[in-house]
């Protein structure tokens, strides 16, 4: 194993693949020359040249809808948006098109296109460009949805993504790429639809995805240490598909569950995991579910105030006590 950050493993990820399949092709703004926006193509441009990593004009609705078109004549390409927030102007094809020419062809047309960049709030960027749209995304079938939360899971699902013939949207979180963790030395893969359990515990099952991983992480080490309780920590990685039932087997040994999400809360994703509980495991539930998310406002650009609106250790740990009780 070795220690690499976060951007170093989407890199890594992105050069394997452009490496051992000559449909791959990475495009989107200033991702050749100028080794992308937040440098997670850096050196890709350089080694791979311009048939591989293309440089696009600044409209999404146009380089992602010739994107999903190439995708269904057989490329395979892997999309940078600079902000999530931006592919809300190309939401006909990102939906619409991509979303459903399989179904719609009958299984004869796939869409194996990647979608991929920050969507995320908590870097002062203002309200149009902080949006965590994983919850709209995924509410579209025919459409997959991960949020790494690790270097080692970031490049094993967009290994995994990039060879899916379903159309794959990454959700990153900026704060994230210079985030360090352990990459194994050799090629690996990290499935689709697998969550993990990163923390084992026995009294409270921490339910997150994306950043709000490693901010539960935080919060158990405090709740171990300075509580005596044992809370288990449950990756969603993947919000579509999803894996129910890690979910619900921590669910079944703890008997107490706290769902923590950067989502704004209304029709948020764990708004979909506590009815899922709900449904299939209220027996095994002492006490009611509670939910943490992002406070429902516009991301708000002062940054003291921005931290405040997403759910922070002190905040999880609050919530965590009261679902303890």
């Amino acid at each position: 194993m070795r220690t690499i950050t976060y951007r170093q493993a989407l890199n890594e990820a992105l050069a394997e693949e452009l490496e051992r399949d000559e449909n791959v092709v990475v495009m989107g703004e200033e991702v050749a020359e100028y080794n992308g926006a937040y440098k997670v193509t850096e050196g890709l441009w350089k080694r791979f040249g311009d048939k591989r990593v293309v440089d696009t004009p600044i409209s999404e609705a146009g380089f992602i809808g010739m994107g999903i078109g190439a995708s269904m004549l057989g490329v395979r390409p892997v999309m940078e948006l600079m902000f999530w927030s931006f592919a809300y102007v190309a939401f006909d094809q990102m939906i619409n098109n991509a979303g459903c020419v399989r179904y719609m062809s009958g299984g004869k047309i796939k869409c194996p296109i990647v979608v991929r960049g920050p969507a995320n709030g908590g870097t002062n960027v203002g309200a149009t460009h902080s949006h965590t749209p994983e919850n709209f995304i995924a509410n579209t079938p025919g459409l997959k949805v991960i949020c790494p939360a690790t270097a080692y899971d970031a490049k094993g699902m967009m290994k995994s993504a990039i060879r899916d013939d379903d159309p794959v949207y990454v959700m990153e979180n900026t704060k994230l790429y210079g985030e360090s963790g352990e990459v194994p030395e050799e090629e690996y893969t990290v499935p689709l639809g697998v969550a993990d359990v990163k923390r084992e515990g026995t009294d409270l099952t921490i339910v997150a995805h994306g950043r709000a991983v490693i901010t539960a992480l935080k919060s158990a080490e405090v709740l171990a240490a300075e509580h005596g309780i044992s809370a288990e920590v449950v990756d969603l990685r993947s919000i579509r598909p999803l894996d129910e039932e890690t979910i619900l087997t921590s669910v079944r040994k703890t008997n107490r569950v706290l769902l923590v999400d950067e989502n704004k809360p209304f029709c948020a994703v764990n708004t979909q995991i506590a009815t899922m509980i709900q449904e299939k495991a209220f027996d095994y539930l002492d006490a009611p579910i509670l939910r943490l998310n992002a406070i429902d406002a516009p991301a708000i650009y002062s940054p003291p105030m921005e931290e405040l609106q997403l759910p922070h250790p002190e905040v999880v740990i609050e919530k965590a006590l009261a679902v303890c009780k």
